[in-house]
């Protein structure tokens, strides 16, 4: 299997099957966030234990490649703490706009997102997710938008 259809199969199936959807009751921070290019939608909650994230859900709708980075994200970020999920974005931010972004093997699944750089309208539909998770980690409560 070629690595670029492992990587559509990963986004496929986070797509279809999204990981931690759903709302969290009494989160200790909750951001919306909006493209209004394609309409994706989605808030991400989380509730912390100290600096780490014991839990965290999102919820929305979106195209899939949002759907699938929120599936995904969600997943890596999970009982990492703040230090961690910075780091964490850099690199995927990284990933997401440098052309000539290594993917890192420690990177996990989310490496399966490489493939969006290749389409610059569709980064925004990957790090929504991550603007509005770094939005409930700083505030509390936000809104975010990409535009």
């Amino acid at each position: 299997m070629d690595l670029k259809d492992l990587y559509r199969d990963v986004i496929l199936d986070h797509n279809r099957q999204p990981r931690n959807f759903g709302r969290i009751e009494s989160p200790d921070g909750r951001a919306e966030g909006h493209n209004p290019l394609c309409g994706d939608r989605l808030s991400v909650c989380v509730r912390m234990d100290g600096e780490r994230v014991a839990d965290i859900r999102f919820e929305g709708h979106g195209c899939a490649i949002s759907t699938a980075s929120a599936s995904l994200m969600t997943e890596a970020v999970k009982g990492k703490d703040r230090a961690a999920i910075a780091a964490l974005f850099a690199r995927v931010h990284a990933l997401l706009t440098q052309p000539q972004a290594a993917v890192d093997a420690g990177l996990g699944k989310l490496a399966a997102l490489s493939g969006v750089r290749e389409f610059p309208a569709r980064v925004k539909c990957a790090s929504l997710c991550w603007h509005t998770l770094n939005a409930a980690l700083a505030h509390g409560t936000a809104t975010v938008s990409t535009e």
